[in-house]
């Protein structure tokens, strides 16, 4: 499940990047049923345990604590009536994904829980991570740059691999491509959310 979710995000990000305009109600991707709204109109010291500081700006950066306007724990409410929210839609566990506008638009995709933002993506490179890390990139490479701050994790279902680096109750997640070997999607978020989503796999 985990995989088919990562070719839909990857397929969207470049869709987005190809053609930005698609009318409300028909962005691809969103399954049936699900509801799609537009909203109106650092380098970092990766000391144990800490996060990575602020982005300086520009969108070369995505760290735990998130990425230009959209940081982790963001409410949903605030950021679509900010006119940062592209499109929504709502999977079988209340989960909301979203696409968003600006300067970031058709480089990540950001998930809210609760109406809080838990998880942000890419499949583009840039952004990478504050240490240097990102999409496109071989995972012996990634393990190079974090060496013992980092770990390969498996899936619940033992057919998934995926790099894990811990910040807190956050985490750096470094999954597959769907078709070619090494990084394929990077995201960012909170532990309780990534991680487990990965591990466990989503129930629809």
């Amino acid at each position: 499940m985990h995989r088919l979710r990562t070719i839909l995000l990857t397929g969207l990000l470049t869709l987005a990047v190809v053609a930005p305009a698609v009318p409300a109600g028909a962005h691809p991707g969103v399954a049936s049923g699900s509801t799609v709204d537009r909203a109106p109109g650092v380098a970092a010291g990766l000391w144990s345990g800490g996060l990575p500081g602020r982005s300086t700006g520009g969108t070369d950066l995505l760290s735990v604590r998130g990425a230009g306007p959209f940081r982790i724990g963001a409410s949903l409410t605030r950021l679509t009536a900010a006119g940062l929210i592209d499109w929504t839609a709502v999977d079988c566990e209340g989960v909301v994904t979203a696409g968003v506008t600006g300067e970031w638009a058709g480089k990540i995709m950001v998930a809210f829980r609760n109406g809080r933002l838990v998880e942000m993506g890419t499949a583009t490179a840039p952004p990478r991570s504050p240490a240097g890390a990102g999409v496109g990139m071989s995972f012996a490479e990634v393990a190079r740059i974090y060496g013992p701050r980092g770990e390969f994790i498996h899936n619940d279902a033992g057919d998934e691999t995926a790099y894990l680096v811990r910040f807190g109750n956050r985490v750096e997640l470094f999954t597959g491509h769907p078709i070619r070997p090494g990084v394929g999607y990077f995201q960012v978020g909170l532990a309780d959310h990534v991680e487990r989503a990965f591990r466990q796999g989503r129930p629809c």
